[in-house]
């Protein structure tokens, strides 16, 4: 009841504050607008970064995603329209600005992500229904018998997933849940570790929608090429695989994420917290007749369709080499064509064998559709808050803080990229519009033929992703937390002191890597220091009473 209470008062705190920077940015800039055309008073300014700061506070003191999303979308678009309550009604609802509601969702790019989510979750009620998670998860557990070994096995299946971190998510998530499960690992964890394999991999994957999206961001150079002399020097993401091996193998946690996976093991808890949607989805899962086949393949399938479906969309058979085509593909719309694809070929997997009636099999439709409501809505709120974000001139205030930075010296140049990016990544939930935004400013303003450039451009991509791992309103954090079927605000509590250890030890080494700038001496001692900062940390850290 205390905690209820003190709960409320943060709440009412939280939004008491938000509600008198409000009154304070109308005192300041309060106007009248005409409805035609919109010019912000905030554009660029530091104002433009507090609607996303204050979905990120509201969300981590009052657990309530869908409300704190809601509110930093008002408030930019308060903010965006110089607080003319019409002008911004008809932003968030209409399409009449790119960051709207209907904007986002009719956008090409982000429909074929929901389409892509649709279809995945049928998939998942389809394997379910037809006993392929159960059989699959019988057979693991009389292969898998230790939590490290659990553990480690859905490292590797993240690893093999590399083609999309979404893809990686939610495939990982619905497949290694049973085996997981079975070995008393918290759900926290297991997000944890899908989230380590998705954003990380797929960054330093040259084959990935990732390394696609990074060529294209980067005009008069070989992106893939320069892609790949980064990869090397990628800190966050080596190193938060690093991590999660070490912390495996030593069966050491700390922070949150002890308590979670404490609780698991002594009292049978998977999910620790008072808030946990998705308890009961394995009691509604239908065991059905299927064995392991009806559960490998279909995700094999999918796997598949999507990786010709992304050569498809970048050319290849129009005669553009795998590669050229893996750089031009059109990710989301190449992962509703692969996803319908798989659940085509289900079909005739399933029916034709009588694993699923055809009624059954109809019945998966709107099944997996409600799995997955919960998900879009968020990502659809983030993607607005993203956008109005960006309507507010967000990236333009982080870049100029970056041109500014131009005039100090070299060897602080990557250290400070990456804490752009961070925090760049961190306010608006987006690595892929981080790299976006900062890519296009260094790599001009540094020698090509230097590795600095190279040095620069990594660190670039590794905020980006660390700011990502961060931010409670990333779209990756958020599928992470979906594959895992864990509450969100756990996934991102637990993770967030992981992330920061690695992120720190990261910045740290990129001051390093300039003075040497050689990957050969650089990453080795990145990794030493990572794994003496575990062990110290392990031997200093004394764990509350779970």
């Amino acid at each position: 009841m205390v905690h209820q209470q003190k709960k409320s008062s943060w709440t009412k705190l939280v939004l008491i504050s938000s509600a008198l920077i409000l009154l304070l940015a109308c005192s300041v800039f309060g106007a009248e607008q005409e409805a035609s055309e919109i010019t912000s008073k905030m554009y660029a300014s530091i104002w433009s970064l507090v609607p996303p700061l204050i979905a990120i506070i509201l969300a981590l003191i009052t657990k309530e995603v869908f409300s704190s999303l809601f509110v930093g979308i008002v408030t930019g678009a308060l903010f965006y329209t110089n607080f003319d309550i019409k002008q911004a009604f008809l932003v968030i609802v209409t399409d009449q600005t790119e960051g709207g509601l209907l904007s986002n969702i009719s956008r090409s790019s982000n429909a074929g992500i929901l389409i892509f989510l649709v279809v995945l979750g049928v998939l998942v009620a389809l394997m379910n229904k037809a006993g392929g998670s159960a059989a699959y998860g019988r057979w693991a557990s009389s292969v898998i018998k230790t939590r490290k070994g659990a553990l480690l096995s859905t490292f590797l299946l993240g690893v093999m997933v590399f083609v999309d971190d979404y893809f990686n998510c939610l495939t990982v998530g619905s497949v290694m849940r049973p085996v997981t499960d079975t070995h008393q690992v918290s759900r926290a964890k297991l997000a944890y570790i899908i989230d380590a394999t998705a954003a990380p991999i797929c960054i330093i994957a040259p084959i990935s929608s990732w390394a696609a999206a990074v060529s294209g961001v980067v005009e008069g150079y070989n992106g893939l090429e320069l892609f790949i002399r980064a990869i090397p020097y990628n800190f966050y993401a080596l190193l938060t695989i690093i991590a999660m091996i070490t912390l495996t193998l030593l069966n050491f946690d700390f922070g949150p994420m002890y308590r979670h996976e404490h609780n698991a093991q002594v009292n049978n808890d998977l999910y620790t917290t008072s808030s946990r949607p998705f308890e009961n989805a394995s009691a509604t899962e239908i065991t059905g007749k299927g064995g392991v086949i009806d559960l490998v393949l279909p995700v094999i399938l999918l796997i598949i369709c999507c990786i010709v479906a992304m050569i498809y969309t970048g050319g290849f058979f129009d005669g553009a080499s795998f590669v050229d085509a893996f750089a031009n593909c059109q990710a989301s719309v190449a992962l509703a064509l692969g996803s319908v694809a798989a659940l085509l070929l289900t079909f005739l997997l399933y029916i034709p064998r009588r694993v699923l009636t055809f009624h059954e099999f109809m019945e998966c439709l709107p099944e997996g559709f409600r799995a997955m409501v919960p998900a879009i809505l968020i990502l659809t709120f983030a993607w607005t808050l993203s956008g109005i974000t960006g309507l507010l001139g967000a990236d333009m205030f982080v870049a100029g803080l970056l041109k500014d930075s131009t005039s100090i010296l070299n060897i602080l140049l990557p250290f400070f990229v990456f804490l752009i990016a961070v925090f760049l990544a961190f306010s608006t939930g987006t690595s892929w519009g981080t790299f976006g935004i900062l890519l296009p400013i260094v790599v001009p303003i540094l020698d090509p033929s230097s590795e600095l450039m190279v040095i620069t451009v990594a660190a670039t991509l590794s905020g980006a992703v660390a700011g990502d791992h961060c931010s409670p309103i990333s779209d990756t954090t958020i599928m992470a937390s979906t594959g895992a079927q864990c509450d969100h605000i756990s996934h991102v509590s637990t993770q967030l002191p992981y992330a920061i250890m690695v992120a720190v030890v990261a910045a740290v080494n990129y001051i390093l890597t300039a003075l040497i700038q050689n990957w050969m001496i650089n990453l080795p001692i990145a990794i030493l220091s990572l794994i003496v900062t575990i062990l110290v940390i392990r031997k200093i850290y004394k764990p509350r009473n779970a």
